[in-house]
C-alpha cells in the first residue's frame, strides 16, 4: 500500500513537472518566434557640413571682408599662394578685381573669424564649389549665388513631393456571397487586432481580418414570426450601418423601417437587438461618444426619407442600451419603437421633423456646440447646420444639384461637399452663398469626401472608381488613382453603394474603398515632408527617458525600435530595431543604476538592455499574452510589472548572467483590481506602491508586506470613475518628515489632476483641470528634484509648467485648493504628449517631451525650443545661441504662418468673390479681383486666413474650466515683451542675429500689435454688448465711436409764429407742443377751387402726424398767398389747444 501511494505521488510530481515544462516552453516560445533585433552604432565625431553651420552673423562678417579685403602680400608670397592654380600668361595678366578673395585670403579671413583653422579643408572645398569657372577668385555675389542655390536645393529636397500611397493599386478582394453592392465598410479595433466588416445592400455582413481575408458571413433575418413563408413580401434593403465603439455593437438600418444591432465584442457577430416600427425609413446613420469618458452618454442619430432627424441618447451605455425584460425563446430582443418611453432610464428619444424636403443622404453630429449637419439632394436645402435645441441661427446651403456626401472639420472651420455636379467644394461654416474653393476633376458623381486634418488633404471618390487627393491650402490635386477593379468594364456604369469609402487617419493609416461587390485596401505613407524632417522615429513614440548617469536620452516607439541620444548635442548614439520583433513597445523604464533599459511590448514580453552597447541582457518570462502598461524597479534586483492581465508580477534578478528570468506571480495582496491596470508608481522613501485601473480605482500597497496599505478610491458597482492615465509620487515631499502629511501623490484622469495625501483622515486635497482645451487628458507628469515645479503634458500637444512650491502643503487646505500658479504654457507638439521628463544638466533645467507625432524634443522651463532629437543641426546645452529658439517647433511655425498671412496684402474670398478653378480654366469665376492702380498682379488666395474662426469660451464638461492665464500663445508672449519702448529697443537689438525671414515675420507681428494697442488706447476695452450692426457689417470700433442717443429737451422760450401769437397760442413745454393742433379740417370744406399742385404737397405734409413743427423755408410773399390768407380767416375756436 505504501509503495502504491509512493507511485501515485511520483506520478503527480512527474505530471506537474511536465506541465510546468510545457508552460515554460510556451512562455519562452514567444521570444523564439520574434524577429531578431539589430543594433546600429553611430560615430559621434563626424564633422557636419560647413554650409549648415554658417549663421547670419558669419555671413555679415564675410560681407564686410569681401567689401574690404585684407592687403595683398608681396609678389613672392602671392606667387607661392597661387602655386598649382591655372594662371593667364604674364602679358595678359589682369589685376585682381576689387571685392574678390583668393583661396588663402578666404581661409585666413574665415579662420580669424572663428578663431580656429579646423575648417580649412572644408573651406577649400567650399571655395572650389563657389569658383565654378576655376578663376582662383571669388566675390560676394558669387558666394551669395552659391549659398542661395544650395539652400534652395536643400529646401526642395526636403520638401519634395512624397507619394501619398505606398502602392498605386489597392489590394483587391471579392465578396463572393454578396449579391448587391457594398453599402458601408467598418473598421473594428476591439479586440486589439484590427478587423473589418462590410455590409452589403442585400443585408449580408462579412468580417475580414487585417489582411482582407474573409472570416465569416452573417445575414440579417428578414422573416418575422407570424408571417407565412409562402407569402411574397417587399425585399428589405440595407441603407446604412455604423459601428458603436463604446458599446461594441454594429447598427444596421434597412428599408423596413427598422434598425438591427449586432454584438461585435468578438468576431462572431450575432444580432442582439431589433428596433422596429420606426416612423420613417432610416436613410443614414451616425454615432458619437466621448472617447475620454466611455461611460458618459452617447448619441445615435439617423436621418429618414421624409427629411427628418432622429436622436437616440444612450444615457448609460455601460448599463445597456435597452431594458432587459424577461422573455422566452432565443433570437434578438424586439423593441417596439412606440414603446420607447418604457426605456427612459437608459435612453431618451427626440425627433426633429422636416429639416429637408427630400431624404437625408448623410448626417453628422459635432459635440463642440451641439451641432447637427445634414445633407440631401434637394437644391433648396442641400446642407443644413443647426444646433440640437434649434435656438441659434440655422445655416442653409442651396446647391443646384444637391449634395450626396460631405465632411466637416471644426479646427479648420471647413465644410467639404460633393454630389451630382462632379465637383468638390470647400465652404466656410458661416458663408453659405459662395464656396471658398472648388475642385474640378471628377467626371462622374462624387460618392465620398473625407478631410485628412493632420495632413491638410481632402480625399474624394467618384462613381467611376477614381480616387483623388487634394491639398487644402495650395488648392491643387496632389494625386489621382484610377482604381482597377475586376468588375469594371468599358462603357458600363456600375451600381455603387452609398458610402463605399473608409479612411483611417490613425495608425495603421489605411484607406478602404469598395466597388460593387469588391473591396480594396490602400496603405498611406506616414506624415508629410514637413513633419518628417523633424521626426525622431518613423512611428509614434511611447516613451522618452533621461539617464542622469550617462547624460543620454532613450526613446522608444510603436514600430519596436529604441534609440539612444546624447542630450548635450542631440546626436544619435545607438539604434535598436526590432527590439520586440514586430510587436509595439508599450512602456519603458530605467533600472536603479540608470545604465540598463527595460522595455515591454503589447504581447507581454519584457526585455532588459544595456544602453551603451545595445546588448540584450535579460528576457523575462511571459505570464499572460497581455499588454504591459507599467514597469517599476523596486530594488536593485527586483522588477515589478502590471498591465491588462490585472496581476502584479515580480521578477528577481538573482543571477546577473542568466538570459531568461522567471516570473513570480505570488503577490500576497492578491488580484484586487477588477479592470486593467493602467498606471503605477513607486515611492522608495515610504516603501509604498500605487496602482490604478481602468475603472478609476486607486490602491496603495506596502511593497515589503505586499499587502494593501490604503484604498484611495474604490469604484462602486453602479457607476465608475474615468480611467486613471497617470500616477506620480512627489518624491522629495515623501523624504521630508514635515511634508509627509501633505499631498504626495497626483493622479491624472480625463484631464483633471487630483492631489492625494497618504496619511490623514481625508486623502483628497484638491482637483483642477490642467489642459488648455476641453476633452483633453494628461498623460505625462514630472517634477524637479525639490518638488517646487510640476510639468504636465496633455493630449492636445501642450506643456504646462506649474508652481507647486506652496500647493497642498497644509492639511487645513484640503478640499479648498484651486489651481496652482501657471508659470508657462506652450504648444510643444502637433499630437498628444505621451511622456514628460524634468532633467538637470550642469545646473540648468530642461524639459524632455515625447509625443505621438513621432518626435522627442528638448525645451527650457520657460518654453524656449532647444531642438528635436534627430535633426541635422547639433546643439550645445552650454551655449544657448545654438538652440532652435526663437524659430519654434514645426507646429509653432505652422501657427505663425497662419497669423502672418492675415497681414499680407492678399485677396480673401468672401461670399461675393469668384471661385478659383483648380484646373486653371480662365473664366469669369476663375479670375481674381485686381487692385486698382497696381496693374494685373494676381494675388494668391489665402485659404488659411479665411478658415480661421475666433475661439469662444466653452464651459468645461467636468466642471473644471481652464484658467484664463493658461490660454497663452506665442503672439501674447511677444506682445508682453514689446510692452515698453525699452523692451522694444532691446528686442530689435537682439534680432540682429536672426535670419531675414524671422525679422520680416516679427516686423509684421510688431506692426499688428502696435496697431491693436493704438486702437485699444483710443477706444478702450471692447464691450460685446455695444457692437451694433451697420448695414451688413458689425464693427466693434465703429460702434464704440458712435455716441448714444440722448433724450431731446426743448427750450422754454420756443419761438412762435406771428399768427400763433395773434391767436393767443401758448407753447412753453413739450406737452403743449404735443397737444398743439397743426391742421384745420374746417377750412378744407370752404374751398371751392381745385387745389393746386403746391397745395397738394402741403396737404400731404400736414397729413403726417409729427411732434415738432415742420421747418419752413423763408419765401417772399406773393399776391396769391396774401389773398388766400385774407380770404380764409381762421376761426378762434380752432386756435385753442
Amino acid at each position: 500500500m505504501k509503495n502504491h501511494r509512493t507511485c501515485r505521488k511520483g506520478g503527480k510530481v512527474a505530471e506537474t513537472a511536465a506541465m510546468d515544462k510545457q508552460k515554460q516552453k510556451s512562455s519562452w516560445g514567444v521570444y523564439m518566434q520574434e524577429v531578431p533585433p539589430s543594433v546600429t552604432r553611430f560615430d559621434q565625431n563626424l564633422n557636419p557640413c560647413l554650409e549648415e553651420e554658417l549663421e547670419l552673423g558669419h555671413l555679415l562678417h564675410l560681407k564686410e571682408l569681401f567689401a574690404d579685403p585684407p592687403p595683398a602680400r608681396e609678389g613672392a608670397d602671392r606667387k607661392a599662394e597661387n602655386k598649382g592654380q591655372w594662371l593667364k600668361p604674364p602679358g595678359k595678366q589682369k589685376e585682381k578685381p576689387p571685392g574678390s578673395l583668393t583661396l588663402q585670403e578666404f581661409q585666413r579671413a574665415f579662420s580669424e573669424l572663428i578663431g580656429s583653422e579646423s575648417w580649412n579643408k572644408q573651406l577649400q572645398l567650399l571655395f572650389h564649389k563657389v569658383d565654378a569657372a576655376c578663376e582662383g577668385l571669388i566675390d560676394w555675389s558669387k558666394f551669395c549665388a552659391y549659398m542661395l542655390l544650395y539652400y534652395k536645393e536643400r529646401h526642395s529636397a526636403r520638401r519634395a513631393k512624397k507619394e501619398i500611397f505606398q502602392e498605386t493599386q489597392p489590394l483587391v478582394r471579392h465578396c463572393v456571397q454578396n449579391k448587391e453592392p457594398t453599402t458601408r465598410v467598418l473598421a473594428i479595433s476591439s479586440p486589439p487586432s484590427l478587423w473589418f466588416v462590410t455590409v452589403s445592400r442585400g443585408g449580408l455582413l462579412t468580417t475580414w481580418d487585417s489582411g482582407l481575408h474573409i472570416r465569416k458571413t452573417f445575414e440579417i433575418a428578414t422573416e418575422s414570426r407570424g408571417f407565412p413563408t409562402d407569402k411574397r413580401r417587399f425585399k428589405s434593403l440595407v441603407t446604412d450601418a455604423v459601428y458603436m465603439a463604446n458599446v461594441h455593437r454594429i447598427a444596421v438600418a434597412t428599408t423596413s423601417r427598422d434598425i438591427h444591432f449586432f454584438e461585435a465584442s468578438t468576431a462572431n457577430l450575432f444580432e442582439d437587438i431589433h428596433l422596429f416600427a420606426l416612423n420613417n425609413i432610416p436613410t443614414c446613420l451616425y454615432y458619437w461618444y466621448n472617447a475620454k469618458s466611455l461611460g458618459s452618454r452617447s448619441l445615435l442619430l439617423w436621418g429618414d426619407d421624409q427629411g427628418g432627424v432622429n436622436l437616440l441618447w444612450l444615457l448609460r451605455p455601460r448599463a445597456g442600451m435597452f431594458e432587459k425584460p424577461f422573455r422566452d425563446g432565443s433570437g434578438p430582443r424586439r423593441i417596439f419603437m412606440p414603446d420607447i418611453k418604457e426605456h427612459r432610464k437608459l435612453l431618451r428619444y427626440h425627433a426633429i421633423p422636416d429639416v429637408h424636403e427630400e431624404a437625408i443622404s448623410q448626417i453628422q453630429y459635432v459635440s463642440e456646440g451641439d451641432l447637427l449637419i445634414t445633407a440631401s439632394d434637394s437644391p433648396k436645402a442641400s446642407v443644413v447646420i443647426m444646433d440640437v435645441h434649434r435656438k441659434r441661427k440655422v445655416y442653409t446651403w442651396k446647391i443646384k444639384k444637391g449634395v450626396k456626401c460631405f465632411d466637416y472639420c471644426k479646427s479648420l472651420n471647413l465644410l467639404v461637399t460633393g454630389g451630382l455636379d462632379h465637383a468638390v467644394q470647400l465652404w466656410n461654416q458661416y458663408l453659405t452663398d459662395w464656396p471658398v474653393a472648388t475642385f474640378q476633376g471628377h467626371s462622374t458623381t462624387v460618392l465620398s469626401t473625407v478631410i485628412h486634418e493632420s495632413q491638410g488633404h481632402v480625399f474624394s471618390y467618384s462613381k467611376d472608381s477614381v480616387l483623388k487627393v487634394w491639398d487644402i491650402f495650395s488648392q491643387t490635386c496632389l494625386q489621382t488613382l484610377v482604381l482597377k477593379f475586376p468588375c469594371i468594364q468599358p462603357g458600363r456604369v456600375l451600381e455603387q453603394g452609398d458610402s463605399p469609402f473608409l479612411l483611417m487617419q490613425d495608425p495603421p493609416h489605411l484607406l478602404l474603398v469598395s466597388c460593387a461587390d469588391y473591396i480594396g485596401m490602400l496603405k498611406l505613407t506616414h506624415g508629410g515632408a514637413e513633419e518628417e524632417e523633424l521626426a525622431t522615429h518613423s512611428a509614434p513614440l511611447c516613451s522618452a527617458l533621461y539617464s542622469a548617469y550617462s547624460h543620454q536620452v532613450v526613446t522608444g516607439c510603436d514600430d519596436s525600435s529604441v534609440a539612444v541620444w546624447d542630450v548635450e548635442t542631440g546626436t544619435k548614439h545607438l539604434f535598436i530595431s526590432n527590439a520586440h520583433g514586430n510587436e509595439e513597445i508599450t512602456c519603458m523604464a530605467l533600472d536603479s543604476s540608470q545604465n540598463r533599459l527595460i522595455t515591454a511590448a503589447r504581447n507581454g514580453t519584457i526585455k532588459v538592455w544595456n544602453i551603451q552597447n545595445g546588448h540584450n541582457v535579460h528576457q523575462l518570462e511571459v505570464v499572460d499574452e497581455a499588454e504591459v502598461t507599467g514597469l517599476v524597479v523596486l530594488q536593485s534586483r527586483t522588477l515589478l510589472a502590471v498591465g491588462w492581465s490585472r496581476k502584479i508580477v515580480l521578477y528577481h534578478f538573482w543571477e546577473p548572467g542568466a538570459l531568461f528570468v522567471t516570473a513570480t506571480c505570488s503577490w500576497k495582496g492578491g488580484q484586487l483590481h477588477k479592470e486593467d491596470i493602467l498606471a503605477v508608481d513607486y515611492c522608495p522613501a515610504l516603501g509604498l506602491l500605487a496602482t490604478a485601473s481602468f475603472d478609476g480605482e486607486i490602491i496603495v500597497w506596502n511593497s515589503e508586506s505586499q499587502r494593501v496599505f490604503l484604498y484611495l478610491r474604490e469604484t462602486p458597482r453602479k457607476r465608475s470613475h474615468p480611467p486613471v492615465d497617470k500616477l506620480f509620487f512627489l518624491q522629495h515631499r515623501c523624504t521630508d518628515g514635515i511634508l509627509k502629511d501633505s499631498a504626495v501623490l497626483i493622479s491624472s484622469e480625463a484631464g483633471a489632476l487630483r492631489w492625494w495625501s497618504i496619511f490623514g483622515e481625508r486623502q483628497e486635497f484638491g482637483v483642477y483641470y490642467a489642459p488648455t482645451k476641453v476633452d483633453a487628458s494628461v498623460l505625462g507628469l514630472a517634477a524637479n528634484l525639490i518638488n517646487t515645479v510640476l510639468v504636465s503634458g496633455d493630449t492636445e500637444g501642450f506643456i504646462q509648467v506649474w508652481d507647486i512650491s506652496g500647493y497642498g502643503l497644509s492639511p487645513s487646505t484640503r478640499g479648498s485648493l484651486k489651481k496652482p500658479p501657471l508659470l508657462s504654457s506652450w504648444r510643444a507638439h502637433s499630437s498628444c504628449v505621451v511622456s514628460i521628463e524634468h532633467l538637470m544638466f550642469d545646473s540648468d533645467a530642461f524639459i524632455l517631451s515625447g509625443s505621438a507625432d513621432r518626435s522627442a524634443r528638448l525645451w527650457t522651463p520657460e518654453g524656449k525650443f532647444v531642438g528635436t532629437f534627430g535633426q541635422e543641426k547639433r546643439w550645445d546645452l552650454k551655449n544657448p545661441s545654438t538652440f532652435t529658439h526663437p524659430k519654434g517647433s514645426w507646429e509653432e511655425k505652422k501657427e505663425l504662418r497662419k497669423r502672418t498671412t492675415l497681414t499680407e496684402p492678399r485677396v480673401l474670398l468672401s461670399s461675393k468673390d469668384p471661385v478659383r478653378n483648380m484646373e486653371g480654366d480662365t473664366g469669369e469665376k476663375g479670375n481674381l479681383q485686381e487692385s486698382s492702380g497696381q496693374g494685373t498682379t494676381a494675388c494668391k488666395v489665402d485659404l488659411r486666413a479665411q478658415l480661421q474662426e475666433p475661439q469662444l469660451p466653452r464651459p468645461d464638461r467636468l466642471g473644471l474650466s481652464p484658467s484664463p492665464s493658461s490660454q497663452l500663445s506665442w503672439e501674447d508672449g511677444v506682445q508682453s515683451r514689446l510692452a515698453t519702448p525699452q523692451l522694444l529697443t532691446s528686442t530689435l537689438n537682439q534680432r540682429k542675429c536672426e535670419d531675414p525671414f524671422s525679422r520680416y515675420v516679427e516686423d509684421k507681428l510688431i506692426k499688428r500689435i502696435a496697431g491693436r494697442k493704438a486702437r485699444r488706447h483710443i477706444f478702450g476695452t471692447i464691450n460685446a454688448k455695444k457692437c451694433n450692426p451697420f448695414g451688413t457689417i458689425c464693427s466693434p470700433f465703429q460702434a464704440l465711436t458712435t455716441s448714444e442717443l440722448q433724450r431731446l429737451t426743448l427750450p422754454e422760450d420756443l419761438p412762435m409764429t406771428p399768427r400763433m401769437l395773434r391767436q393767443g397760442i401758448v407753447c412753453t413745454s413739450e406737452m403743449d407742443l404735443r397737444s398743439l393742433q397743426l391742421t384745420f379740417p374746417e377750412l378744407d370744406g370752404e374751398k371751392t377751387d381745385e387745389p393746386t399742385l403746391g397745395e397738394k404737397k402741403k396737404s400731404s405734409v400736414h397729413a403726417k402726424t409729427s411732434f415738432l413743427p415742420p421747418l419752413v423755408k423763408p419765401q417772399t410773399p406773393t399776391l396769391s398767398s396774401s389773398t388766400k390768407a385774407k380770404s380764409f380767416p381762421i376761426p378762434p375756436s380752432r386756435l385753442s389747444p
